[in-house]
């Protein structure tokens, strides 16, 4: 693919021809509309234009996904069928743009009248193009460092109750979990600056904790305070926690916006934890949306360090084989830079959830977090936290987990009590 130029992969469904389908797309998101007008020349055109560079028709489908009004009042009622449409755009239709670029590849194309389905799937960049957008500040290698953790997996938990507790208990909660040996502990995507709760006490409590915790064992654990709010508001909150000494922030990424994460990613030098919630309204109908790998090729232009992924055998909605290839669509760089981006496993995790984890994704640079897998564990959140670190130091050791259970009570008690059907 020349650097002049990206690709973007999308599923298609449409009763009518999807050659002229794919070109209406390629018109819409670029030069054209639905006829030709005054100063459209050729050259214009040709400079300016998106292109179809391939087509794969899959098949014919049962019935439309979705209704289309436009297609109603042209009586077309064909069965639909599914392809993969390959569109190429001028990168310099776009600029460094990371809004513009995504009304490009998605904006009005989900709304056009001649489909029953239509799902973003995958985005192709030119290196020369990435590389003008922010790389991950701190990633997988930055985020070992400041957590001393330089091996194995890291392991988070999430403050529970989610919201409620106030800012002195919450501080109380996460003094206990540090000393429970986590690496890692967030707040919940619903709990940023509440009544009860707000930042500007919630921080200094919470970081005086961990600031205590690190005098006395040398282990920094990383807390991302959640910080989802108006773009000025986060920046405030950001410099807050920094001044604090904390390294992590948290933002809920759809409601924030691309220009709100940026805005943070060039202000502030912290983590920046990304929190996908929202993602199955873009993403959980087959026909519709967009796929992850798109979706974090957005994301990861922003300068997240950190993206959900959701966890296997988790309570949401999303197969095992997606929340896999998300991990490994974040574990894989974009172009001749390591850009990656640590993926976070998270959602009815625990010790059992481990060993499936290992093998599907092959490796340990990820956040394994835990929320009632830690603090519900019968022997409390230390052993909670320690039937999850013996769960992965087996599995990376090529040790049976059962045979880990019979010589670790922790990991033991923890199948006893979550392992129940």
């Amino acid at each position: 693919m020349p650097d002049a130029f990206y690709e973007a992969i999308y599923l298609v469904e449409t009763p009518l021809p999807l050659e002229a389908v794919a070109e209406v797309m390629a018109g819409e998101q670029s030069c054209g509309t639905f006829t030709r007008v005054e100063g459209e020349t050729d050259e214009l055109r040709e400079r300016a234009r998106a292109d179809v560079v391939a087509i794969r028709d899959l098949g014919e489908v049962a019935q439309p996904s979705l209704r289309s009004s436009w297609l109603d009042r042209k009586s077309l009622s064909a069965s639909p069928h599914l392809g993969e449409v390959v569109v190429r755009f001028p990168v310099a239709n776009v600029g460094v743009n990371l809004s513009t670029l995504a009304a490009t590849v998605a904006g009005n194309l989900f709304d056009l009248g001649e489909v029953t389905g239509l799902r973003l799937q995958s985005l192709k960049l030119p290196g020369t193009y990435r590389k003008q957008y922010p790389l991950p500040q701190h990633g997988i290698y930055g985020t070992r460092r400041l957590t001393g953790v330089a091996h194995g997996a890291l392991i988070g938990s999430i403050i529970k109750p989610n919201v409620g507790l106030r800012s002195e208990e919450i501080a109380s909660l996460v003094e206990r979990l540090c000393s429970a040996g986590l690496d890692f502990i967030k707040d919940d995507e619903i709990a940023s600056n509440p009544t009860h709760a707000p930042l500007s006490t919630r921080v200094p409590a919470v970081m005086a904790a961990v600031r205590r915790h690190q005098d006395r064992t040398g282990k920094h654990v990383m807390v991302a305070f959640n910080i989802t709010d108006e773009t000025d508001a986060m920046r405030r909150h950001a410099d807050l926690v920094a001044k604090e000494g904390g390294s992590c922030v948290m933002a809920s990424l759809n409601w924030c916006g691309f220009s709100g994460i940026e805005t943070l990613r060039r202000s502030s030098d912290l983590v920046v934890h990304g929190h996908r919630n929202g993602y199955g309204a873009l993403s959980r109908h087959p026909a519709l949306g967009i796929g992850f790998q798109a979706y974090q090729t957005l994301w990861r232009l922003a300068g997240v360090d950190h993206m959900h992924v959701h966890g296997l055998g988790g309570k949401f909605a999303q197969a095992d084989e997606e929340v896999v290839e998300s991990a490994k669509d974040c574990l894989e760089s974009l172009c001749d830079v390591d850009d990656r981006v640590m993926p976070a496993f998270s959602s009815g995790q625990w010790a059992g959830t481990v060993e499936q984890t290992y093998r599907a994704v092959n490796t340990s640079d990820l956040l394994f977090m835990a929320g009632g897998g830690v603090m519900a564990h019968p022997g409390g959140p230390a052993e909670g936290v320690a039937s999850i670190r013996e769960a992965w130091r087996a599995v990376e050791a090529g040790e049976s987990i059962d045979s880990a259970r019979a010589r670790h009570r922790s990991l033991s008690d923890a199948f006893s009590f979550f392992g129940k059907p």
